[in-house]
């Protein structure tokens, strides 16, 4: 139909009702909306429709697009939500491959992937903002935000977002421990820009120490290289630099290489203590061999813009370490948007959010958080070990018989993951052969509350918090995402396990975190990996497993085919050594 005839039959049909009708249709057009009144709709019907099952959407806000937020919106189907993302970049990044950033093994722009590419297959209702949180409002339902651009383009912008579901995903920052001058002297390894600085900034140092002018002492502190934190990320970034030095930048700067030195600071005894102690040795070991320096049981006390300071834990002295440039890697902080918030929900006293195993923030039922900025505060079957055992006693004699109780060991499994942690290290198949285990040679047909506390009693120590990894976060956006998909369903018949305390079941299964092995790349085209089964493999086959893994887990074939081609590009020529 042409414009023309639609509007030559709206103005019949206007024409063909009475004047009141003509009135509220007017009123309501000079409104700016359409408003349902008795039962006169001349036209607009299906838009009006619309425009209701519109507001009728649950609205959601997801702060961060990280690993744990970017993971929701890839696996969020139900097109019933109103998604809107905030956060101050308006991409997603493979962090786990910034340390070769660093150097130009691989091409920042080869790591991101625009949040609006992502989220446009989706066929969802989702709007991007590229803004900062500055507050989270729990009673209102609001988050307070201000834009990210330049203030050259007219300044900053604040604005408001309601919610009805709030998912916090904002990550977190670097740990300085209060360390005084890290702040001020130091590089992170966080995001893309921390990346990019860093290898600009070792750039700098090569040109500068190959200046004519400069002393052989200067161009030795000058090119010392210190690498704070023996965590993966710090080990990873030490054999990075270490490759790109011998490799390329030797070729490059003859006459300053043999004053390169690397430096990596550790305070525990040891470097990489979550991985297997095989995989230890063998790094510590490889790292001497290449000629890095490995100072274990050294504390950072503080950093000034040309030296630093650590007290050796073993004998107390105090050392000052003349460097170029300090790259700090120990651990991760809070953000402050999150510790207000903490401190509004009376969470002021912990380190990170606390939520449940459902992922949702103690104490409220619409906000959930995941990733670095949370953990899950498992409960402990001590503490519910009564209402435990009246669940299972149904007709409250005060003890149980098998059969009472196997009605409620899969829940107690479920509700609580440390039960099953303990049967495998106590290698028992189940519930049953751990109540034995407390009963003697006789068998009892009951179990009574002490015997029952007493096959308990350990349990609550194999209770773990989880890595802050991109693994667990990417694994919790997809847990959170498929329980948004089945929100109503689960709503009509829950799954979950039984409320212990209550009545009835739970909506959702709790999460669970699968841990399918971690890598950790070790220079030389080497890498050690720890996967499930206690399987440990180290050396040159290991490097291309780590290739097509990471490959395989990049966010879209645009960064696959990009980060494959800059690993060919550099074994064919080597890494870019120019200061962009």
């Amino acid at each position: 139909m042409s414009g023309y005839a639609f509007y030559r039959r709206a103005y019949r049909a206007f024409n063909d009702y009475p004047s009141l009708t003509k009135l509220a249709v007017v009123f309501t057009v000079s409104g700016g909306g359409l408003v349902a009144f008795s039962d006169s709709r001349p036209f607009g019907g299906a838009y009006a429709d619309a425009i209701q099952a519109n507001h009728n959407k649950r609205k959601v806000v997801v702060l961060g697009t990280g690993w744990a937020g970017t993971s929701f919106l890839k696996n969020l189907k139900d097109p019933s939500y109103e998604v809107q993302v905030v956060s101050p970049r308006n991409y997603f990044a493979f962090t786990p491959l910034l340390p070769s950033v660093t150097v130009g093994t691989v091409e920042a722009r080869s790591v991101v992937e625009p949040v609006r590419n992502i989220v446009k297959k989706k066929g969802l209702d989702v709007k991007f903002r590229e803004a900062e949180c500055l507050k989270i409002d729990a009673v209102n339902k609001k988050v307070y935000c201000r834009s990210s651009q330049d203030t050259n383009l007219g300044g900053e912008e604040n604005f408001t977002v309601d919610y009805d579901y709030l998912v916090v995903a904002m990550g977190a920052r670097a740990n300085t421990f209060n360390t005084p001058g890290v702040v001020e002297n130091a590089h992170f390894l966080k995001e893309v820009e921390d990346a990019q600085r860093i290898r600009r900034t070792v750039i700098d140092c090569f040109e500068r120490a190959n200046l004519p002018t400069i002393s052989d002492e200067e161009k030795k502190r000058i090119l010392h290289f210190v690498v704070v934190g023996g965590g993966p990320t710090g080990v990873e970034f030490a054999a990075e630099l270490h490759d790109f030095v011998t490799e390329d930048l030797a070729k490059l700067y003859p006459s300053v290489k043999d004053h390169v030195k690397i430096t990596l600071l550790e305070a525990a005894d040891h470097i990489l203590n979550m991985f297997d102690k095989r995989i230890t040795a063998f790094a510590e070991e490889k790292f001497q061999r290449d000629g890095i320096d490995l100072k274990t049981g050294s504390m950072v006390v503080k950093v000034t813009d040309k030296e630093i300071s650590t007290k050796e834990r073993a004998t107390g002295e105090n050392r000052s370490i003349p460097y170029g440039m300090v790259v700090w890697s120990t651990g991760i902080g809070t953000r402050p948007v999150v510790m207000d918030f903490m401190k509004q929900i009376g969470q002021g006293n912990r380190r990170v959010l606390a939520t449940d195993e459902w992922l949702r923030v103690e104490g409220s039922d619409s906000i959930y958080a995941l990733g670095d900025c949370a953990t899950i505060n498992q409960r402990k079957v001590m503490e519910d070990i009564m209402a435990i055992f009246s669940k299972a006693d149904k007709i409250q004699s005060g003890t149980l018989t098998i059969a009472d109780f196997k009605d409620v060991i899969n829940d107690i499994c479920e509700r609580y993951p440390q039960v099953e942690i303990y049967l495998k290290k106590q290698q028992l198949k189940n519930f049953l052969d751990l109540l034995k285990n407390y009963q003697g040679n006789a068998q009892k047909e009951t179990i009574d509350i002490e015997l029952f506390k007493a096959a308990l009693s350990e349990v609550d120590s194999q209770m773990k918090n989880l890595p802050a990894t991109a693994q667990v976060a990417a694994q919790q956006g997809a847990y959170l995402a498929n329980c948004f998909n089945r929100m109503e369903a689960c709503e009509k018949n829950p799954e979950g396990p039984l409320r212990f305390r209550g009545s009835g079941r739970h909506r959702f299964r709790p999460f669970r975190y699968k841990h399918f092995g971690q890598f950790a790349p070790l220079g030389g085209e080497q890498t050690a990996a720890q996967l499930p089964g206690d399987w440990v493999s180290i050396g040159h086959s290991t490097q291309w497993l780590w290739y097509s893994v990471y490959a395989s887990k990049l966010v879209s074939w645009r960064t696959r085919v990009l980060v494959i081609s800059d690993w060919g590009r550099r074994f064919i020529f080597g890494r870019d050594s120019s200061r962009i």
